[in-house]
């Protein structure tokens, strides 16, 4: 029986089904996992017209008390209950990151759909036989890279994409948080055995790579990183342990597109909760993001400077797509991890949601990291595989 472990409170055109068209009958969601990230999850399963029919934690206590939080149908014994189910169709894997493999890969042998948290896997090995798996079931498998569904990213993408911000030369920003800035914060995420061998970019860094390879259509085919461990030692009391994961990396790196950039990521900096911020410099326009104020979009030329406000007159039909509310109220994480969803179970219904990502972008943010880890190791350059 696997145990969970006690985890801390291609491009289609849009044809997504409207909430009217929705089948009578929902998809039946079983979530494994009832932290922070499975409570997101739930609520996004229910705005995409799903129901959280099954769920499961590392206990029977856990899984009864974050069942009763989700309004749960059922509650499972363990996570081979929920995969086997016949009442689930989707299965959410929000556990800890160790469990991703075999937890996807039980899901994908019962013929289920997946979504599964990042990262893919821990091992590259992993992803690529994830990526495998999923495609001879024939199922969908998404990966909630969600910072790709703020409209405001969404209108870079599109400005990018239709020649408006002209070629784009230098891609640069950061990914600072403060969770882990002291020697108290402790968490499973920093032994490698659970979290993998990079702790800081594989869990933040991938989402600033997945965004910005997404916004711009750049791949990074080469990088250089350095890695800080600016704790040494965690916990409280008699519970201190040595930490050989990162808490931040540092990087510059080439495109296929003939760009260079460089990314900052930490989770010891201070005051900084959730910041998420990259600037695209291109010939015409310079855009600028911050997903701790997602509701502009800065734009910067020559002569003169604008800011680009979500579900204004000038949005693209690619930004409208994802502006739910009128401009002035504003939208924000739990929007886009509902739209994620929603545009994962359309997949599941037949549809080609536009920039969906999948275990194939899952991958890729495992190529990402393997590369940050060995040139790390290496004080040198190292190639990115396409």
């Amino acid at each position: 029986m696997l145990k969970l472990l006690n985890m801390p409170t291609e491009v289609y055109p849009s044809d997504a089904a409207p909430a009217s068209d929705r089948p009578a009958q929902p998809l039946r969601a079983g979530i494994i996992g009832l932290g922070f990230i499975g409570e997101v999850h739930a609520r996004a399963i229910r705005a995409a017209g799903g129901v959280v029919s099954v769920v499961a934690d590392a206990t029977l206590e856990l899984a009864t008390a974050g069942g009763n939080r989700v309004s749960a149908q059922r509650i499972a014994h363990d996570a081979e209950e929920l995969i086997t189910s016949e009442d689930v169709d989707v299965v959410h894997i929000c556990a800890p990151n160790h469990l991703h493999l075999p937890l996807a890969r039980k899901a994908l042998e019962a013929g289920k759909h997946v979504v599964c948290e990042k990262p893919l896997a821990t091992a590259l090995p992993d992803a690529h036989e994830l990526v495998e798996a999923a495609a001879a079931a024939g199922v969908v498998a998404t990966v909630p890279f969600v910072y790709r569904f703020y409209p405001t990213v969404r209108e870079a993408r599109a400005r990018v994409a239709d020649g408006e911000a002209g070629d784009v030369r230098v891609v640069h920003g950061s990914y600072l948080q403060d969770w882990l800035s002291t020697a108290e914060d402790q968490n499973w995420r920093v032994d490698p055995l659970l979290g993998g061998a990079s702790r800081t970019f594989a869990d933040i860094g991938v989402h600033w790579c997945d965004l910005v390879e997404f916004t711009t259509g750049h791949r990074i085919v080469a990088l250089a990183a350095r890695l800080l461990t600016a704790i040494s030692r965690r916990g409280q009391d008699t519970q201190v342990s040595a930490v050989d994961t990162e808490d931040a990396a540092s990087l510059i790196f080439e495109t296929d597109g003939g760009a260079i950039g460089s990314l900052v990521v930490s989770q010891v900096s201070p005051g900084r909760k959730n910041r998420l911020w990259f600037s695209l410099d291109a010939a015409n326009t310079s855009m600028a993001f911050d997903q701790e104020s997602p509701e502009t979009l800065w734009v910067g030329r020559r002569g003169d400077n604008s800011v680009v406000r979500r579900g204004g007159a000038a949005s693209s039909a690619e930004a409208m797509r994802y502006t739910l509310l009128p401009a002035g109220h504003p939208q924000g994480y739990q929007d886009c991890f509902n739209a994620f969803v929603a545009d994962t179970y359309s997949a599941v219904r037949g549809h080609k949601p536009e920039g969906l990502p999948t275990f194939a972008d899952g991958l890729r943010a495992a190529l990402i990291t393997r590369a940050v880890l060995d040139s790390a190791a290496s004080r040198g350059w190292v190639e990115v595989p396409s």
